[in-house]
């Protein structure tokens, strides 16, 4: 079955490699991006080659994305699968991150998200069928130095899933998560930076050892062969051509280690889910609507 999708953060690694994956397996594919011009024109170019319709939408911005989504559902005629994929990323002392850098981040990795399955899911809801996908992270499931700004928004993305995933349950839209481990793309070279800089100071030698430690982790994953973002986009692929209601809810792309890991920590989650919703008499919520 070929479906209409909608991918939101089409100009990075992810996005653009699973909107051209999808249309060459004949998929509509829609994506979004802030601009389609300035550093995101080469990209956007590619893409349209590709056969990749592009829609400009700003995630931080709700008058954006409720046109955008409204653009894109005329576009490719209806709506089927929605891949929350926008995302930035931070590394720092977390500290020296400010309430602002770290609402920043929020904004489009969590925020963002919130804008987008509002506008979203009246229209999903409506037809009783649809599927969403989000792009969280190995480290929305654990936390690692440096990096814990960053993880807090990918557990509070987990934490949207879950609840989304039983509150739509009964209108028939499934919910899945992608957990990426890191990957060598721009993502990370572009992440938010603490601002307090004269706070960083007080940590002495340590507040070198943020980027000391992010460039030592892509030195890694590079030399990592199947440590690819086109993993990443080929699990997006595959849960999109996974019939309705047998996706996995939770699905790890990593070749670095860190996979059984999160997947054993998973495993425990479901059944510590399973047991609290049985325990509170929703355990139906858990039950897709396939009608």
């Amino acid at each position: 079955m070929k479906h209409k999708i909608l991918v939101t953060g089409a100009s990075g690694a992810f996005g653009s490699l699973a909107c051209i994956q999808l249309t060459e397996n004949g998929h509509q594919v829609v994506g979004t991006m802030r601009s389609v011009k300035g550093k995101n024109e080469a990209i956007s170019s590619e893409l349209k080659a590709k056969g990749v319709a592009l829609v400009e939408m700003d995630v931080t911005n709700e008058d954006s994305v409720n046109s955008g989504v409204k653009s894109a559902i005329e576009m490719m005629g209806g709506l089927d699968i929605v891949f929350n994929n926008a995302g930035i990323g931070a590394n720092g002392i977390l500290e020296c991150f400010t309430a602002s850098d770290i609402q920043k981040m929020f904004d489009v990795n969590v925020f963002g998200v919130q804008r987008v399955m509002r506008a979203v899911l009246p229209f999903l809801r409506q037809q009783g069928r649809g599927t969403i996908i989000h792009t969280s992270s190995c480290i929305g499931r654990v936390t690692t130095p440096f990096l814990a700004s960053y993880s807090a928004s990918k557990y509070a993305l987990e934490s949207l899933a879950e609840g989304y995933r039983a509150e739509l349950s009964g209108f028939g839209i499934e919910s899945c998560i992608i957990e990426p481990g890191g990957f060598p793309t721009g993502f990370m070279s572009e992440m938010i930076s603490p601002s307090d800089t004269d706070r960083m100071t007080e940590y002495g030698e340590m507040s070198s050892l943020p980027e000391t430690s992010i460039n030592g982790y892509i030195a890694y994953v590079e030399s990592i062969h199947e440590q690819k973002p086109e993993r990443v986009a080929e699990a997006v692929l595959k849960l999109v051509n996974t019939p309705f209601g047998e996706k996995p809810f939770r699905t790890v792309v990593d070749f670095s280690g860190l996979k059984q890991p999160i997947e054993n920590y998973n495993k425990a989650l479901i059944d510590t889910t399973i047991a609290i919703y049985r325990a509170n008499g929703v355990e139906n919520l858990l039950t897709l609507n396939k009608d």
